[in-house]
């Protein structure tokens, strides 16, 4: 038995773990059967400076985060000096720049959502120099069989990529351009900005799973790509050194939480939340209902090259191991629920699935939910969200239960564009976030994909992805071995054989999905 000092035995160690979603930063506090004895959680407030801008004031956020592991850890009567290890979580392709004499930010963090570089990316995807890109890499790829050149040859830049809006900033912004100038300008996502912080400056670093969701990054070689940077006069001096995400990448400074807590992770939140499901092996998939939708699947020890839209990342890297992910996303799930119940059509969330359930189907209603565009498979940033098939006998049920098939809907696009693309056996289906907490959409879901979904007894898998990689990398947990008998399932989702019942209904969401299509390039904006 350990001694006993400041009312706690030395051998009674947690894990702390911090995930910084788009909505919330929420921290928990892990023992070593993986269960939570602490927790906290606060809202992220975002900003709306002009229409189609979305940010977060980088200063506020580090106070934010700062103050839900002081919460947690006292609401749990522990002690900071039992916190042997953090583990971070973030939120993907949210950026901001800095003086790295001061440390004091050139603007807020440019938001994944954020559209002020749309203009940028439809120049660049429609010009003669992506074109000659294209053109070049497919011969190469013919050549060499190297799939990184196949990828390039259909490369297709994004507002969700952080490449065009970083491009945007040095066009735009002219602190970034003279910081730039004179060496002294640092780029993070939101990981690098904490680490900046949390170590009082003397850290800048990231790690392969974040600097991969960048669009600046080649999966391939596992380096910064000097092509893109120079394709986009991105400076590669002012991009963070790359280390493995399981890492030791310092000590916070005594200064903020009274001692010092070494950092053992950083992670993206979707590769964290796949590491959290103990989807380790090639063929096991994770699906995330969040703020958005991402289906991602384990492809083992190497990049897989889609040219459907299914991304190419790094899932996480430990030591000399490598695991890759292919991932589809679509960017409105949770922001559809939320929309939906800021207007009045429910009060409470939790009211949704017997609402749905209420009626017998949607009354030949239709919801698109793309506010900002469809992706994979369909990739048109210029699709319009919207309600087709309205009529006098439509009700507020009616409205629900559209909007909840449609999220249903993108999931069988989404896996049906997996299974096309990437030909892997599909192992095991996981699924996470708050909408898994819907029975309606995960059992519909279940049923068009006809496969069965396994629904954990916690749905937070970003923290606990992240509690995992940084407990490793101390010996917290011995081994993925370990974690994966801790794992625990509330409910096995079994098709019920009702697709063929749905096939009409999904060829008429289908022909609503192309009437949405390329809206924005039809109408004029004001």
């Amino acid at each position: 038995m350990g001694s006993v000092k400041n009312g706690f035995r030395r051998n009674d160690t947690y894990v702390l773990a911090v995930d910084v979603g788009s909505t919330s930063i929420r921290c928990s506090i892990y023992d070593r059967a993986a269960k939570i004895q602490g927790f906290s959680s606060k809202p992220i407030e975002i900003l709306y400076p002009k229409p189609g801008w979305v940010e977060i004031d980088p200063e506020i956020m580090f106070e934010q985060f700062v103050a839900v592991v002081k919460e947690a850890v006292e609401g749990s009567h522990l002690h900071m000096k039992q916190m042997v290890a953090l583990g971070i979580s973030t939120q993907r392709a949210t950026f901001v720049t800095w003086d790295n004499k001061t440390g004091k930010p050139f603007h807020n963090f440019i938001c994944w959502q954020d559209l002020r570089a749309a203009d940028l990316v439809r120049s660049w995807n429609s010009s003669l120099l992506l074109w000659l890109v294209h053109r070049s890499s497919a011969m190469l790829h013919f050549l060499s069989r190297q799939k990184r050149f196949l990828a390039a040859s259909v490369i297709q830049f994004s507002t969700q990529h952080v490449s065009l809006r970083l491009a945007w900033v040095l066009q735009n912004i002219k602190q970034v351009q003279e910081a730039v100038a004179e060496d002294r300008c640092y780029f993070g996502t939101i990981d690098t900005w904490l680490l900046y912080k949390l170590t009082k400056g003397a850290v800048f670093a990231t790690d392969f799973s974040n600097a991969s969701t960048t669009a600046i990054f080649d999966p391939y070689q596992l380096c910064w790509s000097t092509f893109l940077a120079n394709l986009l006069s991105v400076p590669v001096s002012i991009l963070p050194p790359v280390k493995d995400t399981s890492y030791n990448f310092g000590n916070t400074d005594r200064s903020i939480f009274g001692t010092t807590i070494p950092i053992m992770a950083l992670a993206a939140d979707q590769q964290a939340a796949m590491f959290g499901e103990c989807c380790f092996q090639p063929g096991d998939v994770k699906l995330t209902m969040g703020t958005g939708t991402f289906m991602s699947i384990n492809t083992g020890t190497k990049p897989h090259t889609s040219v459907t839209g299914l991304y190419p990342l790094i899932g996480w890297k430990i030591g000399s191991e490598v695991t890759y992910v292919a991932e589809g996303n679509a960017a409105d799930t949770g922001k559809v629920i939320q929309w939906a119940q800021r207007i009045g059509l429910f009060t409470d969330v939790n009211e949704t699935e017997k609402m749905a359930q209420e009626v017998q189907n949607s009354d030949g209603v239709f919801f698109v939910p793309s506010f900002s565009g469809l992706q994979a498979p369909l990739n048109d940033p210029n699709a319009c969200a919207s309600f087709m098939g309205l009529k006098p006998s439509t009700n507020k049920m009616h409205l629900v239960r559209a909007i909840l098939e449609s999220i249903a809907f993108r999931n069988k696009q989404l896996y049906d564009t997996m299974l096309r693309d990437i030909r892997i056996p599909i192992t095991s289906i996981r699924a996470d976030g708050g909408i898994s907490n819907n029975y309606f959409v995960m059992q519909l879901t279940t049923d068009l994909i006809m496969c069965e979904i396994e629904k954990p007894s916690w749905v937070d898998m970003s923290c606990r992805g992240a509690a995992f990689l940084a407990g490793l990398a101390i010996g917290y947990w011995e081994s993925q071995e370990d974690l994966v008998k801790m794992k625990t399932v509330e409910k096995i989702f079994r098709p019920q054989a009702v697709l063929h019942n749905f096939k009409p209904t999904l060829e008429n969401w289908e022909l609503a999905v192309k009437r949405s299509m390329h809206w924005y390039n039809k109408t004029k904006q004001e």
